[in-house]
């Protein structure tokens, strides 16, 4: 008796945790896995900008081909392109959830063939990239990074 006891009373202990702390899983909350492929191409002398293209993938099947726009300034100089990107997004609920500017901050300094990684956020919704390009560049800029349905400025 002692026996079935205990293990009512684990068992009653362990369901009153999952109340308190509940299990949450990313399609719990409708949010779905974006992924983005992109090419970038700018230049910086205090004001930085850059432009490119890209194209949006979720695991709900959607999918967007889009258009993207650096704008910033600080003490920044610079020309770089990078090819072959990629940005993951979180909280998303659908595609249409990637569109719209992040703000973007960034240190940088490089030469002739470099790398990136960043991390942008615009409300819920946050953007990882990573990129590899040539160019260069050295300062330290602050601006936005905006994601728009290709064909649409």
């Amino acid at each position: 008796m002692k026996l079935n006891l205990s293990r009512i009373a684990v068992a009653a202990v362990i369901a009153a945790c999952g109340c308190f702390f509940p299990l949450s899983h990313a399609d719990d909350k409708g949010e779905v896995e974006c992924k983005m492929d992109f090419s970038l191409k700018g230049w910086s002398a205090f004001y930085n900008t850059a432009k490119g293209e890209g194209h949006v993938t979720c695991s709900n099947g959607q999918s967007l081909a889009v258009s993207i726009k650096l704008e910033g300034g600080g003490l920044t100089f610079g020309k770089s392109e990078i090819k072959n990107g990629t940005g993951k997004f979180s909280g998303v609920a659908t595609v249409d959830d990637v569109l719209g500017s992040y703000a973007d901050a960034e240190a940088h300094a490089g030469a002739v063939k470099s790398s990136t990684a960043r991390v942008l956020t615009k409300g819920e919704v946050s953007l990882a990239l990573a990129g590899a390009g040539s160019g260069w560049d050295l300062g330290v800029n602050f601006g936005k990074f905006t994601i728009s349905k290709a064909g649409k400025k």
